[in-house]
């Protein structure tokens, strides 16, 4: 423990200089772009390291500029105007995945790519670091609470790098392509792992830290058709609902149980297409959900989702049919029906809703009483069928309600709800119902640290399952830290 405190300690000292912008995976919002005094760009200042000093300075205690020194206005977006505001928010835009936002500009400044030349070029460097903490009722383990499941422990959750280049896909008038690199250290890493990229970390040693690759595909946009169509191909965060790995694209620093259950990752590829101002559809076919193509999980699985926007922006109704194949039994085989809607009331108030359904066939019984079991793959869990049968159907549904209320451009409050039914207990290991509650605060320093305290409690009705099963309910403390470079 002392040696991984020393570990955090000596990284957050090397990335406080370098630390900020908010990278999100599928929308770019425009951000704070700093001048050296003299009006100049940051580029033109001498020095790599002076010019990412002043940067983070002038965005912690921004200087007063003269109207001449204003930066120019950011090109505009095509399609209905953002719903809501970001900063302080995690996106202006009712969320989609497996696409850069079509229509929107890359309006994000960059603290790092500024230091070395002016972000200048299309192709950009940029992530963040985020330590966190919590205090637990558990003392043995948090889960299924994550991404703090490490109870009464300070720890280095992401270490992340991104290196891109988006497609411009605010013009109509030609094809371009972009990329997407994603490094990742840290205590996260297991909720980005999937079987075959270097999952042995995971599911042979079952290592508090680990490293993974998990976002490396390349963007093709095709401008004419219809208001745009883009394809990925390659690895990506799988598509439908509110939450994500990346930690600033979430209201919240812990995350729903809803979330750790379902699927992360996809290898294939997708097709979105943009319909109207109003209208989105993707169709995709991917390998299955969380396994690489050359594990003998993988097996060809279909994606389809729309999404429909009102023309006042006020509402979003985005539907997914997600991975879906025979069903059959195998690592992460998951089934899944999502079904995300975003209300807003006004500029600073909205919902967002999400509910899935889903289900694995043929998945081995470990309730007992059954001759010649079957054990279940390595890193799944079994599910507690019917005494006697070798085999059942697993299913589990949930429901989670975001409410967020944005109390300045630098704060905002979230609270979330939901109810899981793991109805044969093979996602948590335990047959039971969950309910969670979690009020949090984010409170952004400039554009460029995020700090995220919360406190939250949930409870297991049918039998214990928190702690390791020793107990039914958790109250936890916790916050992170995201420094963003």
């Amino acid at each position: 423990m002392h040696r991984r405190l020393k570990a955090i300690a000596v990284l957050s000292v090397f990335c406080i200089p370098i630390a900020a912008v908010r990278a999100q995976e599928i929308r770019n919002v425009p951000m704070f772009t700093t001048t050296p005094d003299d009006g100049a760009p940051a580029s033109a200042a001498p020095g790599f390291f002076r010019r990412l000093t002043k940067y983070y300075h002038d965005d912690w205690f921004p200087p007063p500029q003269p109207p001449a020194a204003q930066a120019a206005p950011a090109p505009q977006k095509r399609g209905l105007p953002s719903p809501l505001d970001s900063p302080p928010l995690p996106s202006s835009d009712w969320g989609y995945g497996g696409s850069p936002d079509i229509g929107a500009p890359d309006g994000n400044s960059y603290p790092l790519m500024t230091a070395i030349n002016g972000a200048k070029s299309r192709s950009k460097i940029y992530g963040w670091i985020e330590p966190g903490v919590n205090g637990s009722t558990s003392s043995h383990t948090n889960a299924p609470e994550v991404y703090d499941q490490f109870p009464n422990s300070i720890q280095l959750d992401q270490l992340l790098l991104y290196v891109e280049r988006l497609p411009e896909t605010v013009q109509t008038a030609h094809f371009d392509w972009g990329y997407h690199f994603t490094a990742v250290y840290g205590t996260d890493y297991r909720y980005f792992t999937a079987k075959g990229y270097f999952s042995q970390q995971l599911l042979k040693f079952n290592r508090q830290y680990g490293a993974d690759l998990p976002i490396e595909y390349v963007d093709l946009y095709f401008p004419h058709v219809a208001a745009g169509m883009n394809v990925r191909i390659g690895r990506f965060i799988s598509v439908p609902g509110i939450e994500a790995q990346l930690a600033p694209n979430n209201y919240i620093f812990s995350h729903s149980i809803l979330y750790f259950i379902d699927p992360f990752t996809d290898t294939g590829a997708i097709a979105t297409i943009k319909l109207s101002d109003q209208w989105l559809v993707q169709a995709g076919i991917t390998d299955g959900h969380d396994v690489a193509p050359w594990t003998n999980d993988a097996q060809p699985s279909g994606t389809l989702c729309a999404s429909y926007t009102t023309h006042t922006v006020n509402d979003n109704i985005y539907a997914c049919a997600n991975g879906i194949n025979d069903g059959g039994y195998g690592f992460d085989n998951l089934q899944q029906f999502d079904i995300t809607w975003y209300h807003r009331f006004s500029k600073t108030v909205h919902i967002a809703t999400e509910s899935w359904y889903m289900y694995q066939h043929g998945v081995p019984n470990i309730a007992g009483r059954v001759s010649r079991p079957i054990a279940p793959e390595l890193g799944t869990n079994g599910a507690s069928c019917r005494i006697g049968a070798l085999r059942c159907t697993a299913p589990e549904y949930a429901i989670v309600n975001y409410v967020e209320k944005e109390l300045s451009a630098k704060l905002f409050l979230s609270f979330r709800s939901e109810v899981v039914n793991d109805r044969r207990g093979q996602r948590t290991g335990y047959t039971t119902k969950y309910s969670e509650n979690t009020l949090s605060l984010t409170k952004w320093i400039g554009s460029t640290v995020q700090i995220r305290p919360e406190v939250r409690f949930e409870h297991a009705y049918d039998q214990p399952a928190y702690d390791g099963g020793r107990t039914h309910s958790q109250f936890t403390v916790a916050s992170d830290l995201i420094f963003h470079f």
